[in-house]
């Protein structure tokens, strides 16, 4: 349940740093008055006089071929209702970043003030020359199945109402999944749509085209069935009425094969589920609470295959798995339209997708140790990447089969080639380790809780099921924090580690015992104790928390000192080390090692090399490239670092030596694949490093922050490593989404750590 502390985050991050979620970025120099020239006068009339003569043209000279409008009246937004185009923009700015982050696709979200569907239809044409393709979102019924046709009829570019064929689509691919394994023709199989708004006509309609037959499918509105001897049914309506004595939903569900539920919660009964055919295909898709739940469901039916718009339960028809990647294939392909044949084909890309094995990868970002084809797994993840390029080049194949192909791909096997070096790396890393905390929720202790970020960020981790927090610091302080920004703290658990009824005595003398061979008395321990960092990091040795996550008003000495005092060192460890993760460009880097060794030995560069090589496989499921850097390159200077890393590499080779690693490199070698061919022909790495190894803290820890401030590279970490129990150190200026980034980190290395 939405929270008035989470609407108050929400409204935050709407706001700060920037208003809103989208700005414009230059994609050419723009630094000096020659760039300026050849951005706008007198260089641009060039290609204006080049597209005056070929329209086609503006696909080479502008960013046409890869802009999407979002275009909505705000008349039926995300649950909300008819609140208007203004009130909906922050909804169309979201699904703007859905298309960026998982398609690439750049987005001008566009809200206007019309309610009359034809002038909807005419800004839409108006339009159409700026871009490469129309998403319509948040348009009430039945005004929406006119909008989108007349668009189709009129416009030569994909147009595409996500409403309506979102669910259609993933939920049309699960249904052809489950009718496999239950064995049915769907010729014959009877179908039920609970709900006739702009999602069950769509479903309605593309189950047809899947093979449905239309005197199989009954559909329900809230008056009931929809028949033949209706008189109240507009003309969108009566294209399903059929001649049926079915009156009730409860009527229409006896006997029949599935139920495609996108109504409104607990619509469904146990009894109506129990009175289906043998093996029923139910898909309460209403959102978030579904027509039935998923336990009152199996409950009502062992046999019963089920699926739900939810993300804790198995099968979730997310329509995310859709429209990017839809998108994503017609424009490649300059499509004139979003044909019923390309989405048939998306479907079933996805439907075939889920019979292929599943990557070490998917099962790691969901904490599972297998997930074959079945009825707990009718399509695929929402953060299996493969999606992109199972979908995208099917729905192109679709295009140019039908002739509605523009630019035809003349090698479909480099398409997708180009698909995968583009966006593997990319957005779902920490939507996957998020995914596996979820699974196994763990105890963190946060220390200097008296700070918004924190209690902000323990409340999403707490209604997100990531962890369940501990906030160590002063509790009428935090008690005072929290009721200023309106956050509820309930669920939440607070210490006080100066009060005398929490643990700090017990605390004392094990740290005291824990400290007596360096001197240290009882009254020295109990006064330091109180300090809640070393409070978090004893409940973590004893086992009262599984993680600790501190360090946000802190420095990081402060933070790290009484972890190493406490803990011990992992076996097979003889140092700390960190890792940051750096995204530059949608691409992961692992950096190593930026935060706690100044200047690591040979021996301690391996360390912390296949420290920094196994939280790239572990924690993110990438295949690690391994480069040691220095100010030489391959020799090509002298000194004392130069032979310290290259040492380094020889020890990790030995092993290691499944690893591609090479150096000493200096770092453009190492991060341009071209530059390494011509630079090291023979090497190991046959392209680009993604684990980068620094030679001291200085260039390290100067080298993410540079990206992070003029780069614009996102930075996670740092991810601590080598000590026996879960410890992280969080940046001093991070944000909330920072610190739930990172809850969800320790978590997942807290669950690695159970015997």
């Amino acid at each position: 349940m939405t929270t008035k502390p989470r609407f108050s985050e929400a409204l935050e991050y709407h706001e700060k740093p920037k208003p809103g979620k989208l700005e414009i970025r230059a994609t050419k120099p723009t630094a000096t008055q020659s760039d300026l020239s050849l951005a706008y006068s007198p260089g641009v009339a060039e290609p204006c006089l080049v597209i005056a003569d070929d329209p086609d043209a503006a696909f080479r000279y502008t960013n046409r071929g890869n802009l999407v409008a979002v275009v909505s009246n705000g008349s039926a937004v995300l649950g909300l209702g008819n609140i208007g185009a203004l009130a909906g923009k922050p909804v169309m700015e979201g699904k703007a970043i859905l298309f960026k982050r998982f398609a690439d696709i750049d987005v001008f979200d566009l809200e206007i003030d019309a309610t009359d569907p034809d002038d909807v239809v005419k800004f839409c044409e108006l339009l159409a020359p700026t871009v490469g393709g129309i998403n319509l979102e948040d348009i009430k019924s039945p005004e929406c199945f006119y909008i989108e046709q007349t668009l189709r009829e009129r416009l030569d570019i994909p147009v595409f109402h996500d409403d309506q064929h979102g669910t259609a689509i993933i939920g049309g691919a699960a249904f052809l999944n489950a009718l496999e394994i239950t064995g049915r023709d769907i010729a014959r199989t009877k179908v039920v749509i609970v709900g006739a708004g702009a999602a069950g006509i769509a479903c309605a309609k593309f189950f047809f085209q899947l093979g449905v037959d239309e005197s199989n499918l009954l559909m329900t509105d809230q008056s009931g069935v929809i028949h033949s001897g209706r008189d109240d049914l507009n003309e969108t309506k009566q294209e399903f009425a059929i001649d049926t004595d079915a009156r009730s939903l409860e009527d229409a569900m006896a006997g029949a094969d599935a139920v495609i539920g996108v109504a409104v919660a607990g619509i469904i009964t146990q009894d109506m589920v129990k009175s289906m055919a043998d093996n029923p295909i139910v898909f309460a898709l209403a959102n978030p609470d579904p027509e039935i739940s998923y336990p009152d469901a199996k409950a009502a039916r062992e046999d019963v295959i089920m699926a739900t718009g939810r993300s804790d339960f198995p099968n979730q028809v997310n329509n995310v798995l859709g429209f990017p990647f839809i998108f994503r294939g017609a424009l490649d392909v300059r499509a004139k339209g979003v044909s019923e044949k390309m989405k048939v084909a998306a479907a079933h890309a996805l439907a075939d997708l889920a019979k292929e094995p599943v990557p070490d990868s998917v099962l790691r970002a969901y904490d599972l140790e297998q997930l074959a084809f079945g009825p707990e797994y009718l399509i695929p993840k929402p953060f299996d990447s493969r999606v992109l390029w199972t979908v995208a080049p099917a729905v192109a194949q679709a295009a140019m089969d039908e002739g509605l192909a523009r630019k035809p791909i003349e090698d479909m096997d480099a398409y997708i080639a180009e698909l995968q070096t583009r966006f593997r790396a990319s957005h779902a890393l920490m939507a996957s380790i998020t995914t596996r905390a979820m699974e196994q929720p763990k105890r963190v202790a946060y220390p200097h809780a008296d700070d918004v970020r924190i209690i902000r960020a323990a409340r999403r981790v707490k209604d997100e099921g990531i962890g369940s927090p501990v906030l160590l610091g002063p509790v009428e302080r935090i008690l005072e924090i929290s009721s200023t920004a309106g956050i509820d703290l309930g669920g939440l658990e607070m210490i006080d580690p100066a009060d005398p009824r929490s643990d700090k005595q017990r605390y004392a003398q094990m740290l005291e015992e824990l400290r007596r061979d360096r001197g240290m008395s009882l009254h020295e321990a109990e006064e330091r104790v109180a300090d809640p960092s070393m409070y978090a990091c004893l409940m973590v040795a004893e086992g009262a928390a599984d993680a600790v996550l501190g360090g946000l008003t802190t420095y990081y000495p402060e933070t790290i000192r009484p972890a190493l005092q406490v803990l011990k060192v992992e076996e097979g460890r003889s140092i700390v080390s960190s890792t940051y993760l750096v995204m530059v460009g949608g691409r992961p880097y692992f950096f190593a090692d930026c935060a706690v060794n100044i200047e690591p030995t040979a021996e301690q560069l391996a360390e912390i090399a296949l420290a920094a090589t196994k939280a790239a496989q572990e924690d993110f499921g990438r295949d690690p490239r391994v480069a040691f850097l220095s100010y030489s390159d391959f020799g090509s200077a002298g000194g004392d670092e130069p032979a310290r890393v290259r040492r380094a590499v020889e020890i990790f080779k030995a092993r290691r030596p499944d690893i591609p690693v090479d150096g000493e490199m200096q770092a453009d070698s190492a991060v341009v694949s071209e530059l390494l061919a011509d630079r090291r022909p023979e090497g190991s790495l046959t392209r680009a490093a993604n684990v980068l190894i620094f030679p001291n803290l200085t260039a390290a820890n100067a080298s993410y922050k540079l990206l992070n401030r003029l780069g614009g590279a996102e930075v996670i970490g740092p991810i601590l490593s080598g000590l026996s129990k879960t410890v992280h150190v969080l940046q001093r200026d991070a944000s909330v989404s920072d610190v739930v980034n990172m809850t969800a980190i320790a978590v997942t290395e807290a669950q690695r750590r159970e015997p």
